[in-house]
């Protein structure tokens, strides 16, 4: 899987990217078919501290999975869409598995 990053407002460090790769190979466990994945993190200007934006589109043989998660890390907001994309992944693998 090929995985592209598009860093907004801030410098992603090394530790950040290596884990989210980390996180998305992972997911091959639950659908072997999974063509890449776009991961745009972008830190929105705000008062709130729930300011840190996660967004992968993961593209799957037929498919886009999309995930969208607001934190006060990347991090946080990385464990939410990786339990996300775990559910679509395995919903996808069943409907395309019945079909």
């Amino acid at each position: 899987m090929e995985i592209q990053f598009q860093n907004t407002n801030f410098k992603a460090d090394k530790k950040l990217l290596d884990l989210i790769t980390l996180k998305l190979k992972k997911l091959e466990h639950y659908y072997d078919k999974i063509i890449d994945a776009n991961v745009y993190l972008k830190v929105q200007k705000s008062d709130d501290k729930v300011n840190k934006i996660l967004e992968i589109k993961m593209n799957v043989s037929n498919s886009t999975l999309f995930v969208e998660e607001h934190d006060r890390t990347f991090e946080n907001a990385l464990d939410k869409a990786e339990d996300a994309l775990k559910s679509q992944l395995i919903k996808y693998k069943q409907k395309t598995a019945s079909a």
